[in-house]
């Protein structure tokens, strides 16, 4: 048989109130990325034919996050079931296999998915429907599945329409499906609403698939991978999952963690090898740390590149937009924002860089600012390669430092320095003698007349 066509159908119509948000649930972020998008992504790894998002409330929300999908409305909300049939429209004349996801349960990865599309096509008579499901340490409210002896599925209850023997079975139904296209609609019609909820179940259409002749297969996973999100506290779990892994992912891949737990990393972190990343560093999304970097600890990085063998902190921030080539170094209370620093460049101390290009080897002394706004609009810094740039000077953009130039400390620099001359702005150095001990001794003796 050949490779058939994949679409997606993502449910997102939740009202989501437990999360007492006025943002979407499905937009919260894990990771650094609305939860789903991580969907969305996983799904792009088959080159979907059609991706279909159903949604009900804050719909305009979800569509400017989504522009790839087509979205169709739940309205009002009857089940999973109608939510799905909800798509009929957009999938018609689609022929091929149907990958059922929601999108408050962002974490199942494409490996799992591809391991669901597989079963759909396993075996002499292949399933008409693979379930994915897990056997959660806290069963509680799942439905539940019931295996035949040939491994297909005999039966799925929901929980609150299960016998105190279907409920104790501890292999339950995560929601998520694989279907064949030519059944699914079929079977969707066929749903009723006769349970405790008086909504239409989509695991229903497993047992009227049944019906007709078509198994029913099931795929298991871990629980972390399915887990659902509903409020703030189940948002929080699933992010502390996620960074579990992905920490031990980067030390098995070659990085050192001092102390894994006070790292956060985004969903796009990349990391070299033998890269050192001190306690309490986050990184945001976008950031690419080259091999044998070092993070030191409080640093606060997003949107940025470090090169290879650069050091970054403690207490740094690294902007969007930062650029860090081999052996660059950025030091402590220190933030670089749309810069470029060449080879060698050198921020140590207490400044800000921002919208600037540092050339190779240049050293920028403690306390220099780049003054790169003036209210209305950004402007361009150029340091040249080797140039100093002395303590506590500020650097009034648009303005060019040249290569080898040394800007005196203290100095306001409003105009081009040219390439190996020094620079001095500030007022000559004057001196009164004996002035400090006059002052000190008027004013001790009107202190004592008070």
């Amino acid at each position: 048989m050949g490779k058939r066509p994949v679409a997606a159908i993502i449910l997102a119509a939740g009202k989501g109130t437990r999360m007492k948000s006025d943002l979407h649930k499905v937009l919260h972020k894990v990771a650094g990325q609305p939860m789903i998008r991580h969907l969305l992504n996983a799904v792009d790894s088959f080159a979907p034919e059609r991706t279909i998002v159903v949604v009900g409330a804050g719909r305009e929300q979800v569509a400017a996050r989504v522009p790839e999908a087509t979205l169709v409305v739940q309205e009002p909300q009857l089940g999973t079931a109608h939510a799905v049939l909800m798509a009929k429209a957009a999938m018609q004349g689609f022929a091929g296999d149907v990958l059922i996801l929601y999108g408050d349960a962002p974490m199942v990865q494409p490996a799992t998915m591809q391991a669901m599309m597989d079963a759909l096509h396993k075996g002499p008579k292949p399933p008409a429907i693979v379930v994915l499901t897990v056997r959660p340490a806290d069963p509680a409210a799942y439905g539940r599945v019931i295996l035949a002896d040939d491994g297909s599925i005999a039966k799925m209850v929901e929980y609150k329409d299960a016998t105190p023997e279907q409920r104790a079975v501890g292999l339950c139904n995560s929601g998520i499906m694989a279907v064949r296209g030519e059944l699914l609609f079929t079977l969707l019609e066929q749903v009723d609403n006769t349970n405790a909820q008086a909504e239409y179940y989509l695991p229903d259409i497993v047992m009227l698939a049944a019906r007709i002749g078509h198994s029913s297969a099931s795929v298991e996973t871990c629980e972390s991978e399915v887990a659902g999100i509903n409020s703030r506290e189940d948002l929080s779990f699933v992010e502390a999952q996620w960074q579990a892994s992905r920490r031990t992912q980067a030390m098995a891949d070659g990085a050192t963690l001092i102390d894994p737990a006070s790292v956060f990393f985004s969903f796009d972190t990349v990391i070299g090898r033998d890269v050192v990343i001190e306690p309490h560093v986050f990184f945001g999304p976008g950031v690419h740390v080259a091999d044998h970097a070092s993070i030191h600890g409080f640093s606060h990085l997003e949107g940025c590149t470090v090169g290879e063998g650069s050091s970054v902190g403690p207490f740094a921030r690294l902007r969007p937009g930062a650029v860090l080539y081999a052996k660059a170094k950025v030091g402590n209370f220190v933030e670089i924002k749309q810069s470029v620093l060449e080879a060698g460049a050198k921020v140590n101390h207490l400044s800000y860089i921002g919208d600037a290009h540092v050339g190779a080897d240049a050293n920028i002394g403690a306390g220099t600012i780049t003054c790169n706004y003036d209210g209305f609009f950004k402007y361009k810094t150029t340091i040249g390669k080797g140039a100093f740039i002395g303590s506590n000077a500020a650097l009034v953009a648009p303005v060019t430092i040249g290569d080898g130039a040394i800007v005196g400390a203290g100095s306001v620099v409003t105009q081009d320095v040219s390439a190996d001359a020094l620079a001095l702005v500030r007022p000559q150095q004057s001196e009164k003698t004996g002035w400090a001990k006059r002052f000190r001794e008027v004013m001790k003796a009107r202190k004592k007349d008070v």
